[in-house]
This record gives C-alpha cells, structure tokens and sequence, in this order.
C-alpha cells in the first residue's frame, strides 16, 4: 500500500482578475520561494475564472456584482483544501475585509504587503504616486495607510487616469502590452515630475506592461508573492516542529 503524502500548507490563489496578472503572480510566486527542486516548491491551487464581474466598475457603480463570485471562489479554495487565501488584484481588495470575515483562514492583504516593500525598499519617501484602477484611489485601498506614515498619495488626476492609466490597464487585459507600456510609462513620468519619491504600481495589469522599465517603484504583485512565501515557510517550519515532537 502506497503511504499517503505528507500534509502541506496549500495556497489558495483567488485569481482571473485578470488571468494574464494571475499568471504573472504565479511567476513571482515560484521566483520568490527559494527552493532546489520541484518539491521544495509551494503547493498552491488557483482559482483562475475570469467571469467576476469588473470590480472597478462595479464599486464606482455602487454595485455589489462581484461580491458572490469572490465568497463562491473562497469557499472553493477552502473545500479544496486550503490554508490561505491570497488575491492577485488590488480593486478585490474593497472586499478584502468581508472575506475574511467569511473564513477562519489568513487571507494576505496585496496593500499591506506594498508597503511593507515601500518602507523596505524606499524608508524616505515622503511622496509616492499611486497608479491604479480609479476604483482602487477612490476606496483609499493605500492612502489610509500611507497617510498614517507620513506620506503623501499623489494621483494622476482624472484627466490622465482615464486617457493613459485606465487605458493602459485595459490594453493589459486584451494582450496589447507594448500599448499599454507607452501609456502607462507616460503616466509614471508625470508623477515623479510632480515630485513622486517612488511609486505604487497598485493594479496587478500594471507591472506587466512595465516590467523592465526603470523605475523607483514597488510592484504589490511581487509584494504579495514574497508575503506568501514567508507565510509558506513559517507553516512549513511550523509543521516540522510538529513532526519531530510525534
């Protein structure tokens, strides 16, 4: 009889939001475990649907629309076995706090691991833009928090969020990447010439027309990754303990 595996701490990807940004945490996930083999890799189980609907339009709408697609996606990863959730999309995150209020399991929060970067990477900031869905500045997803630091939010302004930063968002999700590049590298440069310290790339689509780009900028994707390793090993470490104690 073949002896059953050991039990592993599994993560659970809320993902599609959208599918090429959900690929791309995938990437930074395995990028960042530090591991020899296959199996010293993180077990992970994504939820990659793409139907919820648009969670920018839906908040700036007064609409709840997402919402019963996230909470039926959580409680698949949670029967499939999961020990934590993470969200690959910075705009789901007006609905972090009822997630977690439907689960007994950590779900990572992809602002909280941001900044923690930001303070890392970048501790004299005093002024950071902030590039994102206009769902994700209205809900203040990061001003709060940078507030409380000391720092200032600097925003495109409604012009430039639509011509250049929602454009360049929504040419990521139809594949135009070199598109979305020229867009959104505008809109980056407009606000470290109105004095931005660094930047918060805060829309998972965003980094991936970027990437290779020069730029003082923390990528939340990355963030939440590194976040989700560190949870990784300390359950995995935990788990030994456990062992050598039976």
């Amino acid at each position: 009889m073949n002896a059953r595996p050991a039990a592993l701490a599994r993560l659970g990807v809320l993902g599609g939001m959208g599918p090429l940004a959900t690929a791309d945490f995938l990437v930074k996930l395995i990028q960042a475990t530090p591991a020899a083999s296959d199996q010293e890799h993180m077990p992970v189980i994504v939820h990659n649907v793409p139907q919820v609907p648009d969670r920018s339009a839906a908040f700036l709408a007064g609409s709840d629309a997402p919402w019963p697609h996230l909470l039926d996606g959580l409680r698949t990863l949670e029967a499939a076995g999961c020990s934590a959730i993470a969200i690959p999309c910075n705009t789901a995150h007006v609905w972090h706090r009822r997630l977690a209020q439907e689960t007994a399991l950590p779900v990572l929060h992809i602002g909280e691991a941001a900044l923690r970067a930001l303070a890392y990477r970048y501790p004299e900031a005093r002024r950071v833009g902030v590039l994102a869905t206009a769902a994700t500045l209205k809900a203040r997803i990061y001003h709060e928090q940078l507030s409380a630091r000391g720092i200032e939010a600097i925003e495109p302004g409604d012009d430039l969020q639509t011509t250049h930063v929602a454009a360049g968002i929504a040419a990521v999700k139809a594949g135009r990447i070199d598109e979305a590049r020229a867009w959104l590298s505008h809109a980056a440069t407009h606000l470290i010439a109105r004095g931005a310290d660094a930047l918060l790339l805060a829309c998972t689509e965003i980094p991936v027309a970027l990437s290779g780009v020069a730029l003082n900028a923390v990528d939340p994707t990355e963030a939440l990754a590194r976040a989700c390793v560190d949870w990784w090993l300390a359950a995995r470490s935990e788990s030994a303990q456990l062992e050598t104690q039976t």
